[in-house]
């Protein structure tokens, strides 16, 4: 447990430094808010779990990651534009990762019932099918 924490830390630091220097380095302003974003913590969390405990985990791990990539779209825009509207930073990172959680649980829950109602459709179809070839 100890080795594997050690592990992902300095592979999520290294990504971030990496994140970091392109964007002190690079002459193109642009990069800076591009690698602000980078995925680090979701790479890192993918190869683990793919490491520790195949690929079935390190796919729902991955699937998982696409609510929070969602959500981060929402916290990134939020920030943005708090701080057009407040000049406050503190209020808009906040608000950014407040509205990041609040999304994020949406489009998964969101996600989850469209999965149920579509399996439930397949399920009456599959039945109705059976019945029908009886």
């Amino acid at each position: 447990m100890t080795k594997d924490l050690l592990l992902r830390f300095l592979l999520g630091g290294a990504a971030v430094m990496a994140s970091y220097l392109i964007i002190v380095v690079s002459p193109w302003e642009i990069l800076g808010g591009i690698f602000a974003a980078f995925p680090a913590v979701m790479i890192t969390a993918v190869l683990m779990a793919g490491v520790t405990s195949g690929t079935k985990n390190a796919a729902k791990i991955a699937g998982g990651s696409v609510y929070g990539m969602i959500g981060g779209v929402i916290c990134a825009a939020t920030v943005w534009l708090f701080l057009k509207l407040t000049h406050n930073w503190p209020l808009s990172m906040l608000l950014g990762l407040l509205f990041w959680l609040i999304s994020s649980v949406m489009v998964s829950t969101l996600r989850e019932k469209l999965n149920i109602k579509l399996f439930s459709r397949k399920m009456v179809l599959a039945e109705a099918r059976f019945r029908h070839h009886k």
